[in-house]
This record gives structure tokens, sequence and C-alpha cells, in this order.
């Protein structure tokens, strides 16, 4: 029978070696939907130019993209979340929204603008913020028609 000296043996000799994990971002509300009930929701690649920056995010079919947005600290004009104030538009410049909860126009829609607020993406898009001004002009432009 052979006998071990106890002053040779160290903890890290009977551990294996421990190595590091990658680091990966906490998962979010979606991620855990996606895992609890696989191919339920789509999630779409949004690429938002505001001012100089130009973020792409992933944003869920239930979400609107103003608030995966603001959860991703994107940090883009809003006011009510309600779709009535008209305080985050955006020029849609590549792919489909739906923004039926808004009180944008037809006419407006099919030009491209869109409120971030109502905004829930059909595809990958591309989109620019812009001066409340421009959007505010061109609905009460169309009100009137």
């Amino acid at each position: 029978m052979s006998t071990t000296s106890l002053s040779r043996l160290s903890v890290s000799s009977l551990l294996p070696p421990i190595t590091p994990k990658p680091f990966r971002p906490a998962p979010t509300a979606l991620d855990y939907r996606r895992r609890r009930f696989p191919g339920a929701c789509r999630a779409y690649k949004v690429t938002i130019e505001h001012g100089d920056e130009r973020r792409t995010i992933e944003v869920g079919e239930e979400e609107t993209i103003l608030g995966r947005a603001l959860a991703e600290g994107v940090d883009v004009p809003h006011d009510c979340k309600l779709g009535v104030c008209m305080t985050c538009p955006a020029r849609l410049l590549a792919g489909t929204v739906d923004q039926s909860e808004g009180m944008l126009s037809d006419d407006v829609i099919a030009s491209g603008y869109a409120l971030l607020c109502a905004s829930y993406p059909r595809s990958d898009c591309v989109i620019r913020t812009i001066p409340e001004e421009e959007l505010l002009s061109l609905q009460l432009a169309t009100a009137n028609d």
C-alpha cells in the first residue's frame, strides 16, 4: 500500500485547469422568448442613423424600433412613445415596417416616413432620424388635401 505525503498535495493539482470563457452580453427578453418559444418571434437587423452615429440593433417583430433602440442605449429623440406626439420621426431608407398603430397618414407612410415608437420591423431595415419639423410640415400638408 502506498502512502502519499500531504505536503506534496495542493488544491490546484487536484482541480482541472481553469480556462476563461469568452464575454457574452446578457440575454434580452427577446432571447428568452426565442428559447422558450422557438420560431414564435422573428428578429430583424435594424440600422439606425442618428447624427454622426450609425448603430445596428436586433429588433423583434413584436417590439417597436424605439423601444429596442432605447434598451440598447441608442439616444434617439422621443417623448410619448404612443405615435401621437411625432418627436421620433425617421426616414425609412430600406426595408419595411408595420406602423399601423401610429397616426401618420397613408401618403406620408408611402413617402417613406415613420415614427419609431409605432414602427415594428417586418424585414431588415435602414432608418435615418430626421428633424421633427420635416415630418410635421409633410403631415400637415397631406391633412389639408
